[in-house]
């Protein structure tokens, strides 16, 4: 990428764009363009045209995305259809249509089908039928690499497809409903540790609220009390998880050094070029809720709620291809969780 070339992220306020912004400007990249919601809403065809049309971004990352845990997926399935393939469609026909020269698109491995073959390869895309309470997201996801791809193929652009794991990190969402496992954890933890230490006060403070009545409504409704935190599940699926700074740094190396020629080469059928990035090392939410215990410092009990969905048993990512491209991770899970309870806490 040109240093002084002008370089749009959609969704810069999120986990990985507010890290990519940040990656970005280690780098010596100034010419960085972010809107937020308010000023640009991704879904609303019109307003991203006249955007692309007034700003001519050089490089686009598309961070941007409705997302969220088990719950949220499955509660909201049409929301999650609906706004991400309106957010992606504009984005990259709107970036065809005015000549940005290279597009990064965020995926997610929920592409992959429940059975996928472990770890899972890039080209078990579409070989099964998709876990069924992330099924709508997924299928956005997917329409957004093919995009990507036929994009390329029928018009020559150079737009790649990134597919990350179970990301965590500085600016995570930790709403007790809509966030994903592992931040969803530590602040139930916290919780529990506040008040295991009797800090009522500490407890309504994280929660936003005045009324000891109305905090005690939410911790019944969330599984929180002093002796014990209620997880959802048997705790026997393992997940991978990926450091969102390692992602962002994932994202800005494969703008500067992929191209699409470099992952579709050799090919009859030109297919499966999305690339996935993770660290190739998984863990049971189990051990996972263990490892966050320790380092909350919560000594009371996890329960599971085995009438909860599990999802799928296994999600692990073949690292493979972007090993070979020549990128790996450096954040591992234990320092990543210190640093981002360290961060939640401040």
């Amino acid at each position: 990428m040109d240093k002084n070339g002008k370089i749009f992220v959609a969704g810069h306020r999120g986990l990985v764009g507010s890290a990519i912004v940040k990656d970005l400007k280690a780098k010596g990249y100034q010419n960085i363009i972010t809107r937020t919601r308010r000023e640009l809403d991704l879904t609303d065809h019109l307003a991203v045209a006249e955007f692309f049309k007034q700003e001519k971004p050089q490089y686009v990352f598309l961070a941007a995305a409705k997302v969220g845990g088990i719950v949220a997926n499955n509660t909201y399935r049409a929301d999650f259809l609906y706004e991400n393939l309106q957010i992606q469609n504009n984005v990259i026909h709107n970036s065809y249509l005015n000549g940005v020269e290279k597009l990064l698109f965020l995926g997610s491995t929920c592409i992959y089908p429940k059975e996928a073959p472990q770890p899972m390869p890039e080209d078990s895309l579409l070989t099964g039928p998709l876990e069924y309470t992330n099924e709508p997201y997924a299928i956005a996801k997917i329409a957004g690499i093919k995009l990507c791809e036929s994009y390329n193929l029928q018009y020559g652009t150079n737009f790649i497809a990134v597919q990350p794991t179970n990301l965590y990190g500085l600016n995570d969402n930790f709403d007790l409903e809509k966030s994903h496992v592992l931040p969803a954890l530590i602040r139930k933890m916290h919780l529990a540790k506040l008040l295991s230490e009797g800090d009522h006060q500490g407890v309504m403070t994280d929660l936003g609220v005045t009324d000891h009545v109305e905090a005690q409504q939410i911790l019944d409704r969330f599984g929180v009390s002093a002796s014990s935190v209620e997880i959802w599940g048997s705790g026997k699926p393992r997940r991978e998880f990926l450091w969102s700074d390692d992602m962002a740094n994932a994202c800005v190396y494969v703008m500067e050094k992929v191209d699409f020629a470099n992952v579709s080469s050799g090919m009859d059928d030109v297919r499966n070029t999305h690339i996935n990035i993770g660290t190739g090392q998984d863990i049971s939410i189990r051990e996972l809720a263990e490892l966050i215990q320790r380092i909350v410092g919560f000594t009371g009990e996890l329960k599971f709620n085995t009438s909860k969905p599990d999802g799928t048993m296994k999600k692990l990512t073949d690292c493979s291809k972007i090993h070979s491209l020549g990128w790996k991770h450096s954040v591992e899970l234990e320092e990543g969780i210190q640093r981002l309870y360290d961060w939640y806490v401040n």
